[in-house]
């Protein structure tokens, strides 16, 4: 958790949300809010993460032009690679903007707040991906030498792995 956070600050984004949901929540909010980050709480997970990206949607300023949704799953990403999307954002101001590896696309994904009503739509099936197919076509996608936007890690044993300290 709070690797993503520091990542994420170093990258440029400000404030730094984290969602937390679900029973045994509150040792993560405790390391997400020491490395800087402002928690939140998802009453009502059943949908899934769309329903932790409508709550940050609904905390961040009016003046905020995009949100960048990096799961908590995907630890690796390095802070240059942050820099560079808001780069790209800030620079070209696209509805969508995805970075891709090898033409796989990865996170942090970042959706400009003209995507934010579909995003949160009770209706939406699918999550965030559908918004994401449904705009494919005009993202701006930016090609990244970076494992981490791919790499999905879900226990304790995958993180110390990937961080050269053993078998997985």
């Amino acid at each position: 958790m709070a690797r993503v956070v520091e990542t994420l600050e170093a990258g440029g984004c400000e404030p730094v949300l984290v969602v937390v949901a679900g029973e045994g929540a509150a040792p993560i909010a405790r390391e997400a809010e020491a490395a800087g980050a402002w928690v939140l709480v998802n009453p009502d997970p059943g949908e899934g993460p769309i329903t932790s990206l409508r709550v940050a949607l609904e905390a961040v300023e009016e003046a905020t032009d995009a949100v960048a949704f990096c799961p908590v799953d995907h630890p690796l990403i390095r802070p240059g690679t942050v820099r560079t999307l808001l780069d790209a954002f800030g620079r070209d101001r696209p509805a969508l903007l995805l970075p891709v590896l090898g033409g796989r696309h990865g996170h942090p994904t970042l959706f400009a707040r003209s995507l934010w009503d579909e995003l949160r739509d009770p209706q939406l099936t699918g999550g965030a991906r559908t918004v994401v197919h449904a705009h494919l076509e005009e993202a701006l996608v930016i090609s990244v030498d970076d494992p981490g936007v791919l790499t999905d890690i879900d226990t304790p044993e995958q993180y110390v792995h990937a961080l050269g300290g053993g078998p997985a």
